[in-house]
């Protein structure tokens, strides 16, 4: 599930090898964010001094256009240093001018962090993100945050979403992630040995509790065809989309809470397998038959709270142009504007492709 991150007219080709057609570079972003983490943070002691601020758990002001912080998890094979991800994130500044960006980290360096997007237990991985977010100066005072996952990182945030919340999301986007996880296994490029190590486990023995609680892929692999063995031993996705027998309300309630929740497909992914996977849908491996998310259990019964948002027009289905984390400057300006605007202007708007029901 490896990308290249070669760059094509300011194209942000996220995974691997992170290279940047700006002359931006990281240093210059991390400046920046130290100085509007002090200003912001002075600004949040002031209006504290006040007695004016409102707590997190406080229902965010709809027409105050206040602009809410954003919360980046990368996908695999990227890091937190990523300068591609600076890029993203000064992008999100430029469209929504005052956004403080978050970008999610499992190391304190890009290697550790890079090596814990394939190796580590992805439960743990997501309480330490709860437990991040949560004591973050800027994020914990805010009314709410939105959230932007990229590949895995977009099913990761909904399980932070659903098994935590705090500070709760206000809107959540995800580019080609795999909600309703991956069937099969793409190879690695050859220089790549965190990719071929994981590889490896994952084609041995994926429902080992090794490869459960050790490899980061195999803890959303998903096969249609052996439900059997992924629900007796998946450690994270069966859990997330409350596919066992016993359903987790509290998953439901959450998810449910989110005033937006839109997912990108890539139209031509071949590395997310199968790619409808970045729409909750499920193909039949055999035949190629496509079953949507609104044709299937864990929608008409809603365990998640997917039916309800889409009742209320909270859930959006959207295609992006090109390979697995392909991204054109203007699609993410696009989904900036129209998703993590001031809070009076996050609302739904025209001009990004809809993908049709299946």
């Amino acid at each position: 599930m490896i990308g290249s991150c070669l760059p094509k007219q300011r194209h942000f080709r996220l995974h691997n090898h992170l290279q940047l057609s700006t002359a931006r570079r990281y240093q210059d972003y991390q400046f920046y964010r130290s100085i509007m983490r002090s200003i912001t943070l002075l600004a949040a002691l002031a209006t504290n001094a006040l007695s004016i601020a409102l707590p997190w758990q406080s229902a965010p002001d709809t027409t105050s256009g206040t602009q809410l912080p954003l919360v980046i998890w990368h996908g695999l094979g990227d890091d937190f240093e990523r300068e591609g991800l600076a890029e993203v994130a000064n992008l999100a500044e430029a469209t929504n001018p005052g956004t403080y960006v978050h970008l999610i980290r499992l190391a304190n360096d890009g290697s550790g962090d890079r090596s814990a997007a394939f190796f580590g237990n992805v439960t743990e991985q997501i309480a330490l993100v709860c437990e991040q977010l949560a004591t973050d100066p800027i994020l914990s005072t805010a009314p709410a945050v939105n959230a932007l996952g990229f590949s895995q990182g977009g099913q990761f945030l909904r399980g932070y979403i659903e098994r935590c919340n705090t500070p709760p999301v206000h809107n959540l986007v995800t580019f080609g992630s795999q909600h309703n996880g991956i069937s099969a296994f793409e190879s690695c490029a050859y220089d790549n040995w965190f990719c071929k190590g994981a590889e490896q486990l994952l084609r041995s023995g994926r429902w080992t509790s090794f490869a459960q609680s050790r490899v980061v892929p195999a803890q959303y692999f998903r096969d249609p065809e052996d439900l059997d063995s992924y629900l007796e031993h998946s450690n994270f996705l069966a859990d997330i989309n409350n596919e066992r027998a016993v359903k987790n309300e509290t998953y439901k309630k959450n998810l449910a809470a989110l005033n937006r929740f839109a997912m990108f497909m890539f139209e031509d992914d071949t590395v997310a397998v199968p790619k409808e996977s970045a729409l909750f849908s499920e193909v039949n491996a055999t035949t190629g038959e496509v079953t949507a998310l609104r044709e299937r259990p864990i929608y008409k019964e809603d365990w998640v709270g997917l039916k309800q948002l889409d009742e209320q027009g909270k859930l959006d289905f959207n295609t992006a142009p090109g390979e697995h984390m392909d991204l054109s400057e203007k699609t993410l300006r696009k989904a900036f504007t129209q998703y993590f605007g001031p809070l009076e202007k996050s609302r739904p708007s025209p001009g990004l492709v809809v993908q049709p029901v299946f």
